[in-house]
């Protein structure tokens, strides 16, 4: 999702910061930074700004001027940083954003479709009621998106809107599933 929110959704999504991507490196001599980004696609993260880069306990909000996918990877130029030594002061900082800047879930447009952070720490049941654990992380494997759920024991659910994930409840963060409890 590209663009800002309206103002009811930046209200109800704020003040919640979200890892975006990092800095890894410097491009050329005027300030540009390598960026590695966790966003989908890669290049949607020069969409979102400002940044507040994080590095050894400090923090700085820095606003995107320009960016680009370059090669395999993302390049991109701050406000105020203009040469490369500033630049290189960047390099290994953690890139946030405040999670209104992403606007709302996808499924709010998409049904089945939602930001793998607004799935994090969701509890997890069966359809019978069996309580499975919490959202650890989640895991691209190319056939579909698995959710690492963390309880008295490990499950690796797959994330397969309407067969296996029955329902999703971002406002009681609860997802119900089809899923052997034993598996």
């Amino acid at each position: 999702m590209v663009g800002q929110p309206d103002t009811e959704s930046q209200s109800e999504w704020s003040g919640r910061r979200v890892a975006i991507g990092k800095v890894s490196g410097l491009f050329g001599v005027r300030g540009w930074l390598k960026v590695y980004s966790y966003t989908s696609p890669r290049a949607n993260i020069v969409a979102y700004s400002p940044w507040v880069l994080r590095k050894d306990g400090s923090e700085m909000v820095h606003t995107v001027v320009a960016g680009q996918a370059h090669g395999d990877g993302i390049v991109a130029q701050l406000a105020g940083i203009v040469d490369r030594e500033t630049a290189a002061l960047l390099v290994g900082s953690e890139i946030e954003v405040d999670r209104a800047t992403l606007g709302p879930p996808p499924a709010q447009a998409v049904p089945g479709e939602y930001f793998w952070f607004d799935l994090h720490g969701m509890e997890v049941s069966t359809a019978s009621g069996k309580r499975l654990g919490v959202v650890d992380h989640l895991v691209e494997t190319g056939a579909n998106d698995v959710m690492v759920v963390v309880g008295e024991a490990r499950h690796l659910v797959p994330f397969v809107y309407g067969s296996v994930v029955l329902a999703v409840d971002t406002e009681s963060r609860r997802i119900t599933v089809d899923w052997d409890a034993g598996f």
